[in-house]
């Protein structure tokens, strides 16, 4: 089929276009951007006055619960809510049930997320089978079978010589590894950050250097073997700043960070709100300015979701008890475009590391809207209002602390490899 979307502003930061004008798609492709090449009849049109025309957004990591926890949502039901935030390409992190620790597995993914067909999904291999932590996976295989990249998910693998061994692995095979930073001992148990807030509220608290602790392990690890590794997502400042050292000292490290991170704080856990539970714990003003400083800077490479739908009952529990983790699939686009209203980041700079620059740390081609590139696109009214509500969220998932908000940016429509896949209706 052959597109013409008209009149709206194309952004792509990847190849730095900013202008008003024309994006021509035909058989998957994008034909052209800016100008309408001559001849080209299309067999759809759409009108894209007032709204933005960019990349379809990169998510570095959403959790769909395929397989294993249905219940929580499916790839068919957590694709479709990414496709209505704009995403066109998703990362599934292993800890799935069973876990992605073989290529089985990793195809079962795919093949779901073909059949759904409302977004590319990337699963991301195990680094140790199970996510047990005692050896490591044939990484190298299931690369060979579509994973992106390698993680043990939450589960920090203590044993240093192993992980050394996966790092060697991965540099060997020139792999990613995506790891996240917290110290195993000084979180265990915890569920908000170790200050005032959880000191009054009675709430065990999790360190800010059980995230720094552990990102100076990696960083020395990464040193010594040469692996390209990313870490996220993070929460404090001084995290930011280590990864700023190393990189400014050539090591191959990006980073990343949760929409919901760089806007809410340790306060928004204040009524006991479940909702607002994640992990890694939403920390101090200072800590959110500092990953906002991190963006400016270029240390942080992308924004992510983070998205862990749940069903009703996981958040019902006590705070302490109840499951960490918020839907945001959905949400991911409008709250990053606070940043621009904020003056934090420019739009553009805010479409990059939703985009391009997610891209680049896995190495795959999207993310622009270069000619010859797949059609993946989002299209957006920036100036739209919408409130987060049951009614307005496609998720399985409604267990967010955005609940109630009134946030400033709709999709309007997403392509993927040029098929309409999402329309806002009315």
């Amino acid at each position: 089929m052959k597109i013409r979307i008209h009149g709206g502003r194309l952004i792509d930061p990847a190849s730095g276009l900013d202008e008003i004008g024309t994006l021509c798609v035909a058989d998957g492709r994008i034909v052209a951007a800016g100008e309408s090449p001559e001849p080209f009849t299309a067999d759809r049109e759409i009108d894209a006055s007032g709204l933005v025309v960019c990349p379809g957004l990169v998510d570095l990591q959403a959790r769909l619960r395929e397989p294993g926890q249905e219940h929580k949502g499916t790839i068919e039901s957590e694709t479709a809510a990414a496709a209505a935030g704009g995403i066109t390409t998703l990362c599934c992190p292993p800890d799935t049930d069973p876990v992605t620790d073989t290529p089985a597995v990793a195809n079962l993914i795919q093949e779901l997320a073909r059949r759904a067909g409302n977004t590319r999904v990337l699963p991301i291999g195990a680094m140790t089978p199970g996510l047990r932590g005692e050896q490591i996976c044939e990484m190298f295989i299931l690369s060979q079978s579509g994973c992106v990249a390698f993680s043990n998910a939450e589960r920090a693998i203590v044993n240093t010589e192993v992980l050394r061994r996966a790092m060697e692995y991965a540099a060997t095979h020139d792999l990613t590894l995506f790891l996240r930073p917290q110290d195993p001992w000084l979180s265990a148990n915890g569920c908000a950050h170790e200050g005032a807030v959880s000191t009054r509220l009675g709430l065990r608290g999790i360190p800010g250097f059980a995230e720094t602790m552990e990102v100076a392990r990696l960083l020395t690890l990464a040193e010594q073997t040469g692996a390209r590794i990313h870490l996220g997502p993070l929460s404090t400042a001084r995290a930011i700043q280590m990864i700023g050292r190393a990189q400014y000292d050539g090591l191959p490290v990006s980073a990343s960070v949760s929409a919901h991170h760089l806007h809410l704080t340790e306060l928004d856990i204040n009524d006991f709100d479940s909702r607002a539970y994640l992990r890694p714990p939403l920390r101090t003003q200072r800590d959110r300015e500092g990953l906002h400083r991190g963006l400016v800077r270029g240390v942080i490479g992308a924004i992510c979701s983070d998205h862990q739908p749940h069903d009703i009952d996981a958040k019902l529990a006590p705070f302490a008890e109840s499951e960490p983790g918020a839907t945001a699939v959905e949400t991911l686009l409008p709250l990053s475009l606070r940043l621009a209203d904020h003056g934090v980041l420019s739009l553009s700079e805010v479409i990059a590391a939703l985009t391009w620059r997610p891209a680049r740390i896995l190495g795959i081609p999207a993310g622009t809207l270069s000619p010859g590139a797949a059609a993946d696109i989002c299209i957006f009214n920036p100036e739209r209002y919408w409130t987060v509500a049951p009614e307005t969220l496609v998720s399985q998932g409604h267990n967010t602390p955005l609940m109630g908000w009134e946030l400033k940016g709709r999709v309007t429509h997403t392509l993927l490899e040029g098929r309409l896949v999402y329309q806002l209706k009315g």
